[in-house]
């Protein structure tokens, strides 16, 4: 399996961005799939993921209502919307699959199986 992250960038506060995980290897539907990230000096944040077990979208409250999860109709690649950009949303984004459930407490705990090489998002207020 192959992440490749890309479309992070610099933006101001209240500004959009859209990022695009090109993946490889993967069948969606196999495992669960999403985005998670980590800001300098603290632990990671699932952000979101579709979920293998029901093919639904779930989010991070601090998130809820800004950020949108999808994919392309080939499904071979993942994007993350992500509008209405705050200071706070600073961070590495992260494309992951995890193969076991509770795909937010894997986050936690770094036992994703596949993750990408991340993709720098810097919010300016």
């Amino acid at each position: 399996v192959q992440l490749v992250e890309s479309g992070g960038g610099l933006v101001q506060a209240g500004g959009s961005l859209r990022l695009s995980c090109a993946v490889s290897g993967f069948t969606f539907g196999d495992a669960s799939i999403g985005w998670f990230r980590q800001a300098p000096g603290k632990e990671r944040e699932g952000v979101s993921y579709i979920s293998s077990s029901d093919g639904m979208t779930y989010y991070a409250d601090s998130v809820k209502g800004r950020f949108a999860i999808s994919t392309d109709n080939a499904k071979t690649t993942l994007y993350l919307q992500m509008n209405n950009l705050k200071p706070v949303d600073t961070a590495v984004y992260y494309c992951a699959v995890a193969y076991g459930s509770d795909w937010f407490s894997q986050v936690v705990l770094h036992t994703m199986d596949y993750v990408g090489q991340g993709t720098l998002v810097t919010v300016s207020s």
